[in-house]
């Protein structure tokens, strides 16, 4: 997977089609990410006792997984979004680039 945490994306399918936002975690084993403030959800969830603290139920907002087919990486230099690829420096590293306008990220 080529997109990595604190990367800038925007969705280009589904409900949140347009948004962009910064990626806080990825699932590589489930080939999904979650987007800050994107793909938002609501869960009710009841009260229930965590160690000797008390935790307090209601409606509860998180932000669920969102596929990684449905998102592209903006290009920090152009601001466009871009596909991304993979090369070798010089020292035989492995570094990403925008296919767009050809510069690492």
């Amino acid at each position: 997977m080529r997109i990595k945490k604190g990367d800038t994306v925007i969705v280009i399918a589904g409900n949140d089609k347009g948004q962009t936002g910064e990626v806080s975690q990825v699932l590589s084993g489930q080939n999904r990410v979650v987007v800050s403030g994107i793909n938002t959800r609501t869960k009710h969830q009841k009260p229930r006792q965590a160690g000797r603290s008390q935790v307090q139920g209601g409606i509860v907002e998180f932000e669920a997984p969102i596929d990684v087919s449905n998102i592209m990486l903006v290009c920090p230099h152009t601001g466009e979004p871009t596909r991304v690829g993979v090369r070798r420096d010089e020292n035989g590293k492995p570094v990403r680039f925008s296919k767009k306008s050809g510069k690492d990220i």
